[in-house]
């Protein structure tokens, strides 16, 4: 018994390319927009902190922006939001500048814990459970 032969699709051609008035090809259109119409970015870090402002995210924004907004309802840093969301940091500095520009978030420097304890706050401690 032989098998059943297969039978090949039709390929179907390819749509021309777009082309001007005078028959030179056009620049195709651009589906995405890496950065603003200025092109300048937020000055962002990958351990400054991002919270949002709005409880919410409004109806315009993209899943991203959305999914980002309602991740920073408690202080996260970049590099947390970009490991959450499985994007690169130059994909998370794009979408949070659109966020800071919209004043949708607030971007606030870490908080820097002092290097060293004081010696005599840590002696006190020692003694105390010491005498326990």
């Amino acid at each position: 018994m032989t098998p059943p032969q297969r039978q090949r699709r039709d390929t179907v051609p390819e749509s021309p390319t777009p082309q001007d008035g005078d028959g030179k090809p056009g620049n195709p259109e651009r589906m995405y927009v890496v950065a603003g119409p200025d092109g300048e970015r937020a000055e962002l870090d990958l351990v400054t902190l991002i919270v949002a402002r709005a409880t919410d995210p409004p109806p315009s924004a993209s899943p991203e922006q959305a999914a980002l907004l309602r991740l920073c309802a408690a202080p996260l840093s970049v590099a947390e939001l970009s490991a959450y969301l499985h994007l690169p940091f130059s994909a998370m500095g794009v979408l949070l500048t659109e966020l800071l520009t919209a004043e949708l978030v607030q971007a606030r420097a870490p908080i820097v814990r002092k290097a060293r304890s004081d010696r005599s706050l840590l002696e006190a401690v020692m003694n105390g459970l010491q005498r326990l």
